[in-house]
C-alpha cells in the first residue's frame, strides 16, 4: 500500500501537465515525495528487522535470519503476481517466502536439518506478520502526508 501510494503520487506529478495550467506547481512537491519515501523506507526496515528478530528469538543462525529477509521479499513479490487477491496474495507470499527463506538459510550450511529449522522458521513468520502489522501506521502516515499535500496552496 505504501509504495502504491508513492507510485501514484509520482504518476500524478508526471501527468500534471495534462490538466494543470502552464506554470502551475506540481500537485506533490518533490520534497513531499522524498518525505513519503523516507517514511516508507522506515516501514520496510522495521518489517525486515522484526522478521529477522523473530527468527533469532526462535534460535535462528545468521544465515537463517538473512534467508528469512530475502525469502520474505521474494515471496511478497511472487505472491503479488501469482496469487491475484489484493493484499492477501502479497501477505501469503511474504509469509511463505519468509518461512522458506529461513529454512533454506538454516539448512544451507549443512549443520541443521529441515526439522531443526522449523522453529526458527516459525519465529521468522511471527516476526514478519508483526512487522507487516507495524507497517500499518507507516502507511497511514504516508497517506496523511499526501492528503495534506494535495490541499496545500
Amino acid at each position: 500500500g505504501t509504495w502504491s501510494m508513492i507510485g501514484g503520487a509520482i504518476r500524478v506529478d508526471c501527468l500534471d501537465w495534462r490538466w494543470l495550467p502552464p506554470g502551475s506547481p506540481l500537485t506533490f512537491h518533490p520534497l513531499t515525495i522524498v518525505a513519503a519515501v523516507l517514511v516508507g523506507a522506515v516501514g520496510e526496515i522495521l518489517e525486515s528487522f522484526l522478521s529477522a528478530a523473530g527468527a533469532r528469538s526462535f534460535g535462528a543462525a545468521k544465515r537463517g535470519m538473512i534467508g528469512a529477509i530475502i525469502g520474505g521479499v521474494v515471496g511478497a513479490l511472487v505472491g503479488t503476481v501469482v496469487i491475484w487477491i489484493p493484499v492477501l496474495g502479497t501477505l501469503m507470499g511474504a509469509v511463505l517466502g519468509t518461512a522458506a527463506g529461513a529454512i533454506v538459510g538454516e539448512t544451507g550450511g549443512g549443520e541443521r536439518t529441515i526439522r531443526d529449522s522449523a522453529k526458527p522458521a516459525i519465529g521468522a513468520v511471527i516476526g514478519r506478520v508483526l512487522g507487516t502489522l507495524a507497517k500499518l501506521p507507516i502507511a497511514v502516515a504516508v497517506w496523511i502526508i499526501f492528503a495534506v499535500a494535495v490541499f496545500r496552496e
